[in-house]
């Protein structure tokens, strides 16, 4: 798999994203296994950038878990202090299933409603209005009327 190249500004900008995140997958005394490949692209795939802690004191170890990493999962290599490795790849497009059949949700509503006195403070009334309800200039909740039922008769005579 193609290693992705970064520019040198890219590669900062990520640096500083990845300041502030936490490890999310741990390299154990067993090395690089199937297992921690496939946590570490299930982390790429969720988070997109990501570091790694690797619990190994041989430095050429670690710079060469680093690089099969980046290689393997078709990954940035963005950092590597120490013991962390920072991973990044485009995180892929989610799809959202379209359902047709579906209706309208709730929706919130903010109502004023002004004192009589003057120099108070309106009161606010937050409405929650269902997919067949309306709110009226008043500030009311009311339902939708239903459309009236035509019987069989009158829309053969009407058409």
């Amino acid at each position: 798999m193609p290693l992705i190249q970064l520019s040198p500004t890219e590669r900062k900008a990520q640096r500083a994203l990845a300041h502030h995140l936490d490890p999310v997958v741990m390299v154990g005394g067993d090395g690089l296994t199937a297992n921690v490949k496939k946590e570490t692209d299930a982390a790429l795939n969720a988070h997109g950038l990501i570091k790694v802690r690797v619990f190994s004191d041989d430095r050429s170890a670690r710079e060469a878990m680093f690089q099969t990493l980046a290689d393997e999962l078709s990954a940035a290599p963005i950092q590597h202090i120490g013991k962390l490795l920072v991973l990044w790849r485009p995180m892929p497009e989610k799809e959202k299933a379209v359902n047709e059949d579906r209706k309208a949700g709730p929706r919130d509503f903010k109502v004023l409603k002004y004192s009589k006195r003057a120099g108070q403070r309106p009161e606010v009334k937050t409405l929650r209005v269902l997919g067949n309800q309306r709110l009226t200039p008043g500030g009311n909740v009311k339902r939708a009327k239903p459309k009236p039922k035509i019987s069989l008769k009158k829309r053969s005579q009407g058409s």
